[in-house]
């Protein structure tokens, strides 16, 4: 439930995050002044049903110039239209907004229950008046597992979004900020949120390190929580140099090629490591931009669990960015409630 805050935005239960509210127009921006740690600087938005839409790059520029946020304009555009704004990425968004997600529940309920009364009419229960309402309850909890399934899966790290803000959040991070993408729904539209997020590295940071220093006396249980995060990748496999040249005459094309042949370079997926070995340190420093997109995605839509006293977070309920990794990657065992 959002409550109307005295700077004429609103205000999340539980997550604690003011910021200034507009219409969801096409660049429109959204902020808060003297932001603490963990709260939101701005908002850009965008219609993601438009194919030609896009984010107000040189307004979100002077906005965070204004806000003292010195950062080059020109490699973080690239990477972000390069990340999140590609055709298949922000189709991906839409399919996997809340909003699609709803009407697909909607259809998998009435599919569901129309198989289900139609099998049981086959039988002899179907002739009883209790059978429309066990139908109905049977439908009902399968629906509501699939949902509960997927909002699970959910508050994971996503490779399609999440891992592609890792570059851009790379760059803010050392300028104490980080970036989340979400999707909303606003009428028939499909609202992309790109989300600036105060967030100072330098105390989780240490923390984290120190943490993997600590679990860096049981290697086994390191490596198998980091071995986890892993990307595929597509690699063009490069023929050896003078392989042609070597091969014997009887393996040589029997028709001569007038001219060259448009071949389609040869691809083999190769398993990738997000986190490779190193100093703690720079394992903290990867871990922290890694799961930086998808620490913002959680926070401003209120999915964060409740954390207890030690988070670097002021005056709030929800874990620091260090608390979140030690958590859900490191499987440390703190008592922590799940929040909405």
């Amino acid at each position: 439930m959002a409550q109307k805050s005295q700077t004429g935005g609103t205000e999340k239960n539980g997550s604690s995050l003011p910021y200034c509210k507009s219409d969801f127009k096409e660049g429109a921006l959204q902020w808060v002044t003297e932001p603490p740690q963990g709260r939101v600087l701005l908002v850009l938005s965008m219609d993601n049903t438009c194919p030609s839409s896009s984010f107000d790059m040189d307004l979100c520029a002077e906005k965070l110039q204004s806000l003292g946020v010195q950062v080059p304009a020109d490699p973080w555009r690239r990477l972000l239209q390069e990340g999140v704004l590609r055709p298949e990425v922000r189709r991906y968004l839409f399919y996997s907004s809340r909003g699609f997600q709803i009407a697909m529940a909607v259809v998998f309920y009435i599919s569901l229950w129309t198989n289900f009364y139609s099998t049981l009419q086959l039988s002899p229960l179907g002739r009883y008046w209790g059978a429309g309402v066990l139908v109905t309850l049977v439908a009902l909890a399968v629906t509501v597992l699939v949902i509960l399934v997927i909002d699970r899966h959910q508050r994971k790290l996503n490779v399609n979004t999440d891992v592609r803000l890792a570059a851009v959040n790379e760059i803010f991070i050392k300028h104490s900020v980080i970036l989340g993408i979400t999707g909303v729904l606003d009428g028939p539209h499909n609202i992309l949120q790109l989300w600036f997020v105060h967030f100072s590295p330098k105390r989780c940071l240490q923390a984290l390190a120190a943490h993997i220093t600590q679990l860096q006396g049981t290697q086994a249980g390191l490596r198998h929580s980091l071995d986890q995060l892993r990307v595929v990748m597509d690699v063009v496999v490069q023929p050896e140099l003078g392989r042609e040249e070597e091969a014997p005459c009887e393996e040589s094309p029997l028709l001569s090629s007038g001219g060259t042949l448009n071949k389609d370079p040869v691809t083999c997926n190769e398993l990738l490591r997000l986190i490779p070995e190193g100093p703690p340190e720079a394992m903290a420093q990867q871990l922290l931009v890694i799961f930086s997109g998808c620490y913002v995605r959680l926070l401003v839509t209120g999915r964060l669990p409740r954390a207890g006293a030690g988070g670097h977070v002021e005056h709030s309920s929800v874990p620091c960015l260090c608390q979140f990794i030690q958590t859900t990657v490191l499987h440390c065992h703190h008592s922590w409630v799940r929040g909405r």
